[in-house]
């Protein structure tokens, strides 16, 4: 499973979106705001969970903000990061 396919996987059960498939979650779209609806309390979960499954840790808003923008850039983000 690619890291963006799980990413969608995780989003979906660790944040208990209902009404919500993998293949809703397009890869380009925006995670907060009028894309997937996330909110800043479902920041603080989904940065727990991307620690959990991919043993990568966003240290702060400086690093977290670009990299949680989409699924294409949380998983480049993880990518990179697993790489280093």
């Amino acid at each position: 499973m690619s890291v963006k396919e799980n990413l969608k996987k995780i989003l979906i059960e660790g944040l208990n979106l209902e009404d919500i498939t993998v293949d809703d979650i397009q890869d380009d779209m925006p995670l907060f705001g009028e894309g997937l609806g996330l909110d800043s309390l479902d920041v603080v979960e989904l940065i727990v969970l991307v620690q959990k499954h991919f043993g990568v840790e966003i240290k702060d808003m400086e690093e977290g903000r670009p990299a949680l923008q989409t699924v294409n850039t949380l998983a480049d983000f993880i990518e990179k990061r697993r790489a280093a």
